[in-house]
């Protein structure tokens, strides 16, 4: 053996449970008893291992996610006031991007996890339903006692019929997201199971980079968030049109207004110009023009002409006489340009 000294070590004092008055234990010393005690603060690294140890995401923002969030509020409000015959306010709180395992690491047990699957785009997304939620959810389509506010979580699984009525909710989740989506593009988002550990729906590597929308249902005083969670890579498909900024939506289906302007724009005057012929000249050519000078075109006769409409070309046409007027006849049809 070595003649060294041994090197003393500072162990911490372990955690002591405090028993207040009457034997009972409050929630710190139930923590203090199971060894959840809050960890020492680390002190914070400096330089390249600050910033590969920093949680905070730095990404691009999707503003038309945003769009498309803020419209699946009214109508998953709408839709599950029909479902469940109460009154239901639905809210956007958040949109954020966080680290996946980040992100599965603080979803508060017990909890639904449904892995969703998006058929367009042969990925997955995940959508979490917290267990103040799930019961408000379970008794309101139970026909339970209105306003008695959040239910005491036990801790227990969920039964098979709980797991059922709560699937409701996510399925109509999933398809108003679906019809929030359509005008960026058409998905469907199906339910392919729904987990009670986050370890069973690792659809992403613990570090890849995810959007989350966290929403709040109040169901007549009681309710909770749910939120959806979509990995970057999964919204690649359409990363292109989620980055564009928002310039207005179209509410509903009435297209009365649209009718009513484009029946307006028949009636609107327009001048229509015929291209004789076309040369360039040189600036000092074109300086030098005097009265009765003479330009000559490459163009024969009857060789047909361009008509325009503010500088933008129509059609071609053939140049004649009508009752002792210029006349043109078309002899192409007019495109039909896209509706915008």
């Amino acid at each position: 053996m070595s003649d060294q000294p041994f090197e003393e070590f500072d162990l911490p004092e372990p955690p002591v449970a405090d028993v207040g008055a009457g034997g009972h234990l409050d929630q710190a010393g139930i923590d203090a008893l199971f060894g959840d005690v809050p960890a020492q603060p680390k002190e914070r690294g400096s330089g390249l291992k600050a910033v590969l140890e920093s949680r905070i995401v730095s990404h691009e923002r999707l503003p038309m996610l945003e769009v498309v969030c803020e419209r699946m509020v009214r109508s998953f409000a709408t839709s599950m006031r029909n479902l469940t015959s109460d009154a239901i306010d639905v809210s956007l709180e958040d949109i954020t991007s966080v680290r996946f395992g980040d992100f599965m690491g603080h979803v508060q047990l017990p909890a639904m996890i449904a892995v969703v699957r998006i058929e367009q785009w042969s990925n997955f997304g995940i959508m979490t339903v917290e267990s103040s939620l799930i019961y408000a959810v379970v008794d309101a389509l139970l026909g339970g006692r209105r306003g008695l506010g959040n239910m005491m979580i036990d801790g227990r699984d969920f039964t098979t019929i709980e797991s059922n009525l709560v699937s409701k909710m996510i399925s109509l989740a999933l398809f108003e997201f679906g019809q929030a989506f359509e005008p960026i593009e058409p998905i469907t988002l199906q339910l392919e199971r729904i987990e009670t550990n986050p370890r069973f729906a690792a659809i992403a590597r613990p570090s890849n980079v995810a959007a989350v929308a966290t929403f709040r249902v109040d169901i007549d005083g009681r309710g909770g968030r749910f939120s959806l969670l979509f990995p970057y890579a999964t919204l690649e498909p359409v990363r292109n049109k989620l980055i564009q900024r928002f310039m207005g939506e179209q509410l509903g289906r009435e297209n009365i207004w649209q009718a009513h302007m484009e029946a307006e724009l028949r009636k609107a005057d327009v001048t229509l110009n015929v291209v004789l012929g076309e040369r360039s000249l040189r600036l000092d050519d074109v300086r030098s023009l005097a009265v009765g000078q003479t330009i000559s075109f490459d163009n024969v006769p009857d060789e047909p002409l361009s008509v325009e409409c503010e500088g933008v070309p129509l059609a071609r046409v053939q140049v004649g006489q009508r009752r002792n007027h210029i006349a043109i006849s078309l002899l192409t049809a007019i495109a039909a340009r896209k509706r915008v």
